[in-house]
């Protein structure tokens, strides 16, 4: 599994995670929840390999990610994806599915970019218009499809839904869900915790960089209390 162990990071010379621990089991969605500024983002971007740590390790199936390039990572079989519906917004919608295919021999990338499209159906009619066109949502799918093609092992998504309508979280939740069910570890982070809780199996709470909950979702969900006390905490 995906797996973090004592993990400490700084940032700004600033200490924002006080040694953490986070296991993402294979086939399943786990939850990491926490208000702003818990430490959830920097978590994902030091698993992403974007952040130096400050302690502790970072591994995936006995491999240390913790150390490695961005491409590193990717290539172990952990793709990210970042806050901010990130596209290249100057490329199609098909370059920025075939950019995010560099690493697979030229021979698989338009059966990559099809099996994603079989995913997002959604993009297939926007494959030729610039990335900076689609919509808050369509941006949000290339970016999740960006992070399927390499068929990872290992996905963390940093706020699925940020900014989204209703209807559109709807639909990203559903691949999630689908994703998780093909054998995936999914890593959400997520803003409304009762999505995320709904489709997750084990949670995570982080509170000013330290874990304040670590158990099932179930558990959380019948436990309010900890997730008004952790957000309470960082007003």
């Amino acid at each position: 599994m995906l797996s973090i162990h004592d993990l400490r990071l700084q940032r700004g010379g600033k200490a924002v995670l006080h040694g953490i621990d986070l296991l993402v089991p294979p086939g399943e969605v786990t939850a990491l929840l926490g208000a702003n500024g818990a430490g959830k983002s920097s978590t994902v971007m030091a698993i992403a390999g974007v952040l130096p740590l400050a302690g502790g390790r970072i591994e995936v199936e006995g491999h240390a990610l913790h150390g490695q390039r961005p491409e590193r990572v990717r290539a172990l079989g952990v793709a990210v994806v970042p806050e901010g519906h990130r596209v290249l917004g100057d490329l199609s919608v098909l370059d920025n599915l075939r950019a995010a295919a560099t690493a697979l021999p030229a021979s698989r990338v338009a059966d990559a970019v099809e099996q994603v499209l079989a995913v997002f159906p959604e993009l297939r009619v926007k494959l030729a218009l610039p990335a900076r066109s689609l919509s808050g949502g369509q941006k949000q799918m290339v970016c999740i499809a960006q992070a399927l093609i390499g068929k990872p092992r290992y996905l963390a998504i940093d706020e699925l839904s940020l900014g989204l309508a209703p209807t559109v979280v709807k639909r990203l939740v559903e691949v999630v869900q689908q994703v998780a069910h093909e054998g995936v570890g999914v890593l959400l982070i997520e803003q409304f915790t009762t999505v995320a809780l709904a489709v997750s199996s084990r949670a995570y709470v982080l509170e000013r960089g330290r874990m304040a909950f670590a158990g099932s979702s179930e558990e959380l969900r019948s436990r309010p209390e900890i997730l008004h006390s952790s957000y309470l905490a960082a007003a």
